[in-house]
């Protein structure tokens, strides 16, 4: 089955330098990518989960953290919220938000790396939500713990990202069991922490790196607890796309209905 537009698996090479200013080298790209709306998977999987979980209330401020050209400002608004504040080390991601919904007075939008401390993880939100980003950073302790210090003691935050146990660049594939008529999903690894040099803009000859952090679901999960945040809630998400009619649709819609391609946690601040 096809793959989230998240960042195409091309060829492996040298890790990107450490830069502080996120997807900025690949913002244009990325947004064209996404929009404004989300892609295909966030209109049909990511957003609809997200909004469930986080069952936003009328009058309260939610931050997005990790916000990009900012796909969640807009369901959210529709919700009755009262501030919106997104966060993000891109600033020409940031650039984009601030284009569509800049000129909205419940909406704030702030130049921010996730990892580090910032006056934006200031305690004084309701909910929070990260999209599509754990994997992203190099440090997902410190990003949840700035999530947990955004919050108000007891608020809830929302995570949704790619499926550590299934979706892995270059070490988790597709197969087809001719035999038995079934299409199967095959890891290489998946115990080790990795981090994953990922090409841009696929059909260049050159493209920018991003780099996917790799890790182990228990790690994930003892990172949340370090970070001050406790799950109370879990929702795996299947493809809702299904192949076109043919000799192996069948078993590709099994497939479709058994792994996940993405997880989604709800969390609540601890203390």
């Amino acid at each position: 089955m096809p793959g989230p537009p998240r960042r195409p698996f091309r060829r492996q090479g040298p890790p990107p330098p450490p830069k502080d200013k996120g997807w900025d080298p690949v913002a244009a790209w990325y947004d064209k990518l996404v929009g404004e709306d989300g892609s295909d998977y966030h209109k049909h999987v990511i957003l609809p989960a997200t909004l469930k979980l986080l069952d936003p209330k009328e009058g309260e401020s939610v931050i997005d953290v990790c916000c990009g050209q900012g796909v969640l400002v807009r369901p959210l608004l529709e919700t009755g919220i009262a501030r919106f504040t997104g966060v993000d080390a891109s600033p020409k991601l940031i650039e984009a938000a601030k284009s569509r919904h800049g000129n909205n007075p419940r909406v704030k939008l702030l130049t921010a790396d996730a990892c580090k401390p910032g006056a934006w993880a200031d305690g004084s939100h309701d909910a929070a939500t990260c999209l599509m980003a754990v994997h992203d950073v190099p440090d997902p302790v410190a990003m949840f713990r700035n999530v947990a210090q955004s919050l108000k003691p007891g608020g809830r935050a929302v995570m949704v990202f790619m499926h550590p146990c299934f979706r892995i660049p270059r070490q988790s594939h597709w197969g087809w069991d001719a035999e038995h008529k079934i299409q199967y999903r095959r890891l290489d690894r998946y115990g080790s922490q990795l981090d994953i040099p990922i090409t841009t803009h696929p059909g260049r000859k050159s493209g920018e790196l991003t780099m996917f952090h790799h890790r182990p679901l228990s790690d994930l999960l003892s990172a949340l607890g370090q970070g001050g945040l406790g799950v109370v809630a879990c929702e795996e998400l299947y493809s809702h796309r299904r192949s076109q009619p043919g000799p192996r649709s069948r078993g590709e819609h099994r497939a479709a209905k058994e792994f996940p391609m993405f997880i989604a946690l709800k969390a609540l601040r601890l203390g």
